[in-house]
This record gives structure tokens, C-alpha cells and sequence, in this order.
């Protein structure tokens, strides 16, 4: 069943194979009926010039792996408290 919600939150990985998270986070962000959604990008590349990318792109926030699955319930958590 398709619905006209709009997601909470969305959390999305830099490298996948035909577009990037940083592409995507930009559409997202570029579009006043997503732009208010907080985006959290998750990935490997945790160089500073990847994060700066990443926040370039308008993510609201930036996880590096390895992460535990418990850091992304708690940053949720925390993200959707503050909704």
C-alpha cells in the first residue's frame, strides 16, 4: 500500500552503485517537501573531507563505520526526540 507520508528520518549510505548518498541527500534536501526530514549518512569513508562533503550535501548527520548498532538507535533516538 503506497501512502502520502513522509518518513521521520533517513538514513542512507554513501557508497552505493548508481548514485551516491551525498546525491541523494542533496535531492532530498533540495526539496521543500523533504528538506525538513533529518538525513544521516552512513559510511566508511570517515575522512574529513568526506564528512565535509557530507554536510556539504546538507546531511544533518554523519556516522562512520564501524559503528554498533546501539550509537544508531541512540543517534535516532536522540534526532527524533528533538522532532
Amino acid at each position: 500500500m503506497i501512502t502520502n507520508e513522509l518518513p521521520d528520518l533517513i538514513i542512507c549510505d554513501v557508497m552505493m552503485p548508481k548514485v551516491t548518498g551525498f546525491e541523494v541527500c542533496q535531492k532530498v534536501k533540495n526539496d521543500e517537501n523533504l528538506k525538513k526530514i533529518p538525513f544521516i549518512l552512513l559510511t566508511a569513508k570517515g575522512q574529513d573531507v568526506d564528512k565535509d562533503a557530507g554536510f556539504k550535501y546538507g546531511a544533518d548527520h554523519y556516522l562512520t563505520k564501524p559503528f554498533s548498532p546501539k550509537s544508531i538507535v541512540d543517534k535516532v533516538t536522540e534526532i527524533l526526540a528533538q522532532a
